[in-house]
């Protein structure tokens, strides 16, 4: 008869979160907590990322510390990879979820600098995350690395006005499916989520201007754009698949690109 643990399936693993301060990251960084993993929360240091620590902390005395990271500076992020690793031992998941919305502009408005604050955020911020987190995955040989992109620029493409966000999650996509393959030798496994509309603060970052009237196509939608769901989806449930790709459970996944958005981009 197999004798099953009942130890957390995250004892003794130590993960990386950005974007750790709310919504999805502050999901996850609680979800990976209470099953045993130590959580380093990257994100600009403020009320609400102190809150994610002292809220895990409480219940896991030590789980959890806040780093000040602006994902867009490579030096940042690097410091505080080794930060991480000199406090808690090691690494073996990474959650690059920091993003922002940014401008949404027609193509010919949208301002060379808001294009460019958009793609260095959201792309290059996730190529930084990973690649200074691989050296300490390599050491433990193997881990988890997930990323967060979205079904804009990959399911959907009704988003008027937001040409560089979509491309950034484009991007997002390609480079998982590339770091996949090369990184599957060293058995650490890479896998992008898509999430639909999922109730969170992001929207604090979305700057609309006034010329997208001219470009938007209106789309008539039946009532409700979530089938599965009477609203967006909760953070609680993008986090439940997070948990899922960061352990043994998913050790055959690398690779994949997966959508969560209650059926949204089917009708849309």
């Amino acid at each position: 008869m197999t004798q099953h643990s009942n130890k957390p399936q995250f004892q003794g693993k130590v993960a990386i979160i950005t974007g750790a301060g709310s919504g999805i990251g502050k999901a996850t960084a609680l979800k990976l907590a209470n099953e045993g993993a130590h959580v380093a929360l990257f994100d600009l240091v403020n009320d609400r990322i102190s809150q994610t620590e002292a809220e895990i902390n409480a219940q896991h005395e030590g789980a959890a510390r806040a780093f000040d990271v602006d994902i867009s500076d490579p030096a940042r992020v690097e410091k505080a990879v080794l930060e991480t690793v000199e406090l808690f031992g090691g690494l073996d998941i990474v959650f690059a979820n920091a993003g922002i919305n940014g401008v949404s502009a027609p193509i010919e408005e949208i301002q060379v600098q808001d294009w460019q604050q958009i793609i260095t955020t959201n792309l290059d911020g996730t190529f930084f995350t990973v690649k200074y987190a691989l050296p300490h995955l390599k050491k433990r040989g193997g881990g988890s690395i997930i990323i967060t992109s979205s079904i804009n620029g990959n399911k959907r493409f009704s988003s008027f006005g937001m040409s560089a966000y979509s491309t950034s999650k484009a991007g997002q996509v390609a480079f998982a499916k590339m770091a996949a393959l090369e990184l599957a030798k060293f058995k650490i496994r890479v896998n992008v989520i898509c999430p639909g509309a999922i109730a969170t603060n992001i929207d604090q970052s979305t700057i609309k201007t006034d010329d997208l009237q001219d470009i938007i196509i209106p789309i008539e939608f039946p009532e409700g754009q979530q089938p599965l769901a009477d609203g967006p989806g909760q953070p609680e449930h993008v986090a439940d698949l997070v948990s899922f790709l960061a352990s043994n459970a998913s050790k055959h996944i690398t690779g994949a690109e997966i959508v969560i958005d209650g059926a949204e981009s089917l009708l849309s």
